[in-house]
């Protein structure tokens, strides 16, 4: 038996709209089909074979912050994303830079889900 990969994130949110609004303009995000579900949601890709899934109807706050409840994901180069969340006006935390030579930025989404993007140490200073 072995896990073959991480096949998906599941977010709950307020407001499905608002929520694909954020992740299809802010992080720039591929909408995917989703199945009839009987409940409101999206789905978006995420890299080559991870999705995003939207869950709608929230009721309660979101508890989520960089050293908490988060998700991470690799970018190819992080400058062009800091200058584009930038023009948004969005509030960011970081740039940050990891003991291991990684950089990270955090963001939140609009119900408060935190959001890194980060690139790899440099070759060689992986653990």
């Amino acid at each position: 038996m072995r896990i073959l990969e991480l096949n998906h994130i599941a977010l709950h949110v307020r407001d499905v709209e608002k929520s694909c609004e954020f992740y299809a303009r802010v992080l720039q995000l591929q909408p995917l089909p989703r199945p009839a579900f009987d409940f409101p949601g999206a789905w978006f890709r995420l890299g080559a074979h991870q999705e995003l899934h939207i869950i709608g109807e929230r009721k309660e706050p979101v508890l989520s912050q960089n050293r908490g409840n988060h998700f991470a994901l690799q970018a190819e180069d992080l400058q062009p994303w800091l200058e584009h969340f930038q023009n948004l006006g969005l509030p960011l935390r970081g740039p940050v830079r990891r003991p291991d030579g990684a950089t990270q930025v955090f963001l939140k989404d609009v119900d408060g889900h935190v959001v890194e993007l980060f690139t790899p140490p440099p070759r060689g200073k992986e653990c």
